[in-house]
């Protein structure tokens, strides 16, 4: 069984090897109040930077929980396919599915988008904190897949603002659409993939995209649901063109 793996929001170095840290609060309540880790017992740590580090759980006090760093793995797990996932806001629930989903299956980056029919958006501190929510869900997807680097997840913009300042290649799924993702190029540099709200890209929203130069792709005979659809593409565009193979 793989060793539970939980991202430490520092810095760490090679020096580290051999020493004996305190995980942060969150990290310690989750390995033993969660998976019930014991003395002994051994466990991962990433910082985000790459690569992760072995470590051993030597102490658990009220307050803190000390562990040995026993050593450095540079492994990589990230796909070779850069693709930022331009994810229409949806409802909590959706809208939580497609940014785990989006983060175990390599997204690069993710940008929610607001859209002409994509759920409220709060404003002030609840609009901050839905992205801090959002950012607190991409650490967590990569603790539980495996991933040493936490893609960023950017504040909301609207759709054709952040088409604007889009400069690599796109594709906007639309039921209906010419070609399917298998009949796109491969692409040769990063690129985006565009995803609707509950009620998808108005006809404005999708011919903005065609003026940016971006692929209009259908995604099969059935309609999927917006966070659904967020994950079938990925997993489809990292079979063709990434590392599911």
């Amino acid at each position: 069984m793989a060793a539970p793996r939980f991202f430490f929001p520092a810095t760490l170095t090679r020096d580290a090897i051999g020493q004996t840290i305190e995980l942060p609060a969150d990290a310690a309540h989750h390995a033993v109040r969660v998976v019930r880790l014991a003395v002994g017992d051994g466990l991962t740590l990433f910082d985000g930077t790459g690569g992760e580090y072995s470590a051993t759980l030597l102490r658990i006090e009220r307050k803190d929980v000390g562990v040995r760093i026993e050593s450095f793995d540079a492994v990589e797990r990230e796909s070779p396919l850069s693709v930022t996932l331009a994810q229409a806001i949806a409802a909590n629930d959706a809208m939580d599915y497609a940014v785990r989903k989006a983060l175990e299956l390599g997204a690069t980056a993710l940008q929610p988008l607001v859209t002409e029919r994509s759920a409220p958006l709060p404003s002030g501190e609840r609009r901050d904190k839905r992205l801090a929510h959002w950012k607190g869900i991409a650490v967590a997807a990569c603790e539980q897949c495996g991933r040493n680097r936490i893609p960023p997840v950017s504040a909301p913009a609207p759709w054709n603002e952040w088409l604007a300042s889009w400069k690599g290649a796109g594709i906007v799924l639309v039921p209906g659409a010419a070609h399917s993702l298998a009949a796109l190029p491969r692409p040769s540099a990063p690129i985006a993939l565009a995803i609707g709200p509950e009620g998808g890209f108005t006809d404005r929203e999708i011919g903005a995209a065609g003026s940016a130069g971006w692929h209009a792709a259908s995604f099969g005979p059935r309609v999927l649901r917006t966070e659904t659809a967020a994950a079938a593409a990925l997993a489809v565009m990292q079979a063709l063109w990434g590392d599911l193979r």
